[in-house]
């Protein structure tokens, strides 16, 4: 994708900000290949991340690509764990000794021979995220300039933590730089110098982000059987990553509890994996306990990706599943107001563009986290104009500033307090319209695909001997 499509929604000045970088990137790259490597190529938000950073990076004329390792059942059982740990949850509370170190290396071992076939000396390498760290003393040696990137942390250390990070820590020396979405998620052992602060970033050109007329959004509801708008208008056609077009397809053995949402209805979403620190079972609990006081055009609707599409989440089905017990649990009444849907994975551009749709559709999104690392499901809505209520947590700090661009909530186990701020959105029709476009005008302003890539061309100056700071935050 060209950079050039950036410029239409960046602040004055940082068109030419960015071409600069482009070309400092193009000189300093010239010959080599920038690799990332992660666990997924669907589900979750660095997986979308990197689809848009790749296609502009490619545009801009430099050779990056995109590997995802393999890895069976044991190997995500422990990668799951330390996802958990770092975010300060004891999660499944199994253990995280030389037993599973040593499935972790074997998977990631196992994979090696093919991987420095392809990566040459002299190649950069972003790993992503615990899956992938074991990989970087061997790349290291192999000469390859390794960066290894968090998405992931909290903002106190505590025994959850410091499990984590002493699993990880034996191959955290290897790499040249890594990288974290905030100072907070540093751990003591990284050296400072080769510590950078690079928050994540939004493509506004992708398929779940770029404009959708209000037809197509009603047309791509109706069709799938979400949303039962009256009417025939609008598209079903969407524009997919590589430039093609595709078209939302009917989905007739759609996994929607609680039925269709109806058309009149006001829609209260969380849109994210299903991941108990997400706790859409918290979402749903308080949605069931507080329905006398909200607002009786009002339905919730908890949206999530197809269990079997998301390869590196072996919890996935069983949180879905607690949240349908939790469901049905309920009285007819409150279940008619309360949906769960499991959008397909197994066509990417369509998923983004249902989800486009429905963050569109909505009239406010929730994101009632326990722990978070950044949250792409709150930039995404922001982005859209939509009113943002969220825990005060993470990256989520970061993107809203409270009663400007978004309500916060300080406690997300007070589910009280967090129906309330949402009713305060939905009776209030002014505040909603203000903190939406207060929203958009916030991710302008920090959280767009041209300040990441700048900050890229500038670690990799560093990296391979250029002139640029030695850090960035």
């Amino acid at each position: 994708m060209s950079l050039d499509r950036l410029s239409s929604v960046l602040l004055p000045g940082r068109e030419a900000a960015l071409a600069g970088a482009a070309a400092r990137g193009r000189d300093l790259l010239a010959g080599r290949t920038v690799w990332n490597i992660n666990s997924t190529a669907s589900g979750g938000g660095v997986a979308e991340m990197l689809q848009a950073l790749l296609a502009y990076s490619r545009g801009a004329g430099v050779d990056a690509r995109w590997l995802v390792v393999e890895g069976d059942p044991d190997f995500f059982a422990v990668t799951k764990r330390l996802h958990n740990l770092l975010h300060g949850s004891p999660g499944d509370g199994g253990p995280t000794g030389d037993t599973e170190a040593a499935t972790y290396e074997r998977v990631l071992h196992g994979q090696l021979e093919e991987l420095t076939s392809l990566v040459a000396p002299g190649d950069i390498v972003l790993l992503h995220d615990p899956q992938t760290a074991g990989l970087a003393p061997w790349l290291r040696d192999h000469g390859a300039h390794v960066v290894w990137r968090c998405h992931i942390g909290s903002d106190t250390n505590d025994e959850s933590t410091a499990r984590a990070w002493r699993f990880l820590e034996p191959y955290l020396s290897a790499p040249e730089a890594s990288i974290f979405s905030r100072s907070a998620y540093v751990p003591a052992f990284v050296e400072q110098d080769r510590v950078w602060v690079i928050p994540p970033s939004l493509d506004p050109f992708s398929t779940k982000n770029r404009p959708l007329p209000p037809a197509d959004v009603e047309a791509a509801l109706r069709h799938t059987g979400i949303v039962p708008f009256a009417g025939v208008d609008g598209s079903l056609e969407f524009e997919r990553r590589d430039g093609s077009r595709g078209t939302v397809r009917a989905h007739p053995d759609l996994r929607l509890t609680g039925g269709p949402v109806p058309a009149h209805a006001r829609v209260v979403m969380q849109v994210s994996r299903w991941d108990r620190l997400k706790d859409m079972a918290g979402v749903l609990t308080g949605f069931a306990e507080q329905v006398n006081s909200i607002p009786d055009d009002v339905h919730l609707l908890l949206v999530g990706p197809d269990s079997e599409g998301v390869s590196d989440d072996p919890e996935s089905l069983a949180v879905l599943l607690d949240c349908e017990l939790i469901w049905s649990a309920q009285p007819t009444a409150v279940r008619e107001r309360m949906h769960l849907l499991s959008l397909p994975m197994d066509d990417v551009d369509e998923n983004a563009h249902l989800v486009n749709a429905l963050q569109r559709h909505a009239s406010v999104v929730v994101q009632k986290s326990l722990a978070e690392g950044f949250g792409l499901t709150v930039t995404e809505p922001m982005w859209k104009g939509r009113p943002v209520v969220a825990s005060r947590l993470g990256g989520i700090e970061d993107q809203i500033v409270d009663g400007e661009s978004g309500l916060l909530l300080d406690d997300p186990t007070d589910l009280q307090s967090f129906l309330a701020r949402v009713c305060d959105v939905m009776v209030d029709d002014d505040l909603a319209a203000h903190l939406g476009s207060a929203a958009r005008e916030r991710v302008r302003e920090q959280f767009l695909g041209d300040r990441h890539l700048r900050q890229y061309v500038e670690l990799f100056d560093v990296l391979l001997g250029g002139d640029a700071p030695a850090a960035t935050v």
